[in-house]
């Protein structure tokens, strides 16, 4: 129950933040702003009412902008000084990094909840395969997580908030990058595909529930939270 409270007050801090910062509406405003124009461009120009392409585009889109969520998170706190007065809190270092990993998942899911209002618009004007749709946000689920606890890790190494974000989007990009660059290598290297965001991601947009693919994105949460606690512990 204690931890409970303890996580609790860390995510409400970390998203009052967010809303206290032109930052947030900023990211938010982009992000809205490329969907639509992506979305109502195959809505309009081609009469298709799907959501398939827009979820094609999700993960490189969400390379950009969910490092600029999490840049702060420990940076900030690292910049201000503040982060020595937290480590002097009774508050474990697997609370803090769980807690800011929640806030930012949290945060990045109300940034892609609008993009609900184009299935809406789609179940009036068309007839959508409910299958794929649900498949499609169940992924950006996962990846929005495997994002958020890669933008921490790389928060959680510097004071700087661009090196910060740099560092996330370099990760981000590469792993998103690495299933499409397995046509560069020998065949017996496809398996490196395996290792890349989108391959999982695309799976389950496709409706395709597997747990490999769930344990792949768990996987990097786990890692980069682990990771993320002992660049904590170190600075404690």
């Amino acid at each position: 129950m204690k931890r409970f409270s303890v996580l609790h007050a860390i995510i409400k801090k970390e998203l009052k933040s967010y809303f206290n910062s032109p930052i947030a509406y900023i990211v938010i405003t982009i992000f809205l702003v490329f969907t639509g124009f992506f979305f109502f461009k195959d809505f309009f120009y081609f009469n298709q009412a799907e959501m398939r392409n827009l979820f094609q585009l999700m993960p490189l889109m969400l390379c950009f902008v969910i490092p600029a969520v999490t840049m702060k998170l420990l940076s900030e706190e690292r910049h201000s000084g503040s982060f020595e007065i937290l480590l002097t809190l009774p508050v474990s270092t697997q609370d803090i990094a769980l807690g800011k990993f929640l806030a930012g998942t949290i945060f990045s899911l109300i940034m892609i909840s609008p993009t609900l209002l184009y299935l809406i618009t789609l179940m009036f004007l068309g007839s959508p395969d409910f299958g794929p749709i649900i498949g499609g946000y169940l992924g950006i689920i996962f990846l929005a997580a495997a994002y958020t606890s890669i933008g921490i890790l790389a928060s959680s190494f510097t004071k700087n908030q661009i090196i910060s974000f740099i560092s996330a989007w370099a990760a981000c990009f590469f792993l998103w990058l690495l299933d499409k660059m397995v046509v560069f290598f020998p065949s017996k290297l496809g398996f490196i595909s395996y290792f890349g965001t989108d391959y999982h991601f695309q799976n389950i947009s496709k409706g395709l529930i597997d747990s490999r693919d769930i344990i792949y994105f768990v996987s990097i949460c786990v890692l980069s939270l682990m990771f993320t606690v002992k660049a904590i512990e170190e600075r404690r």
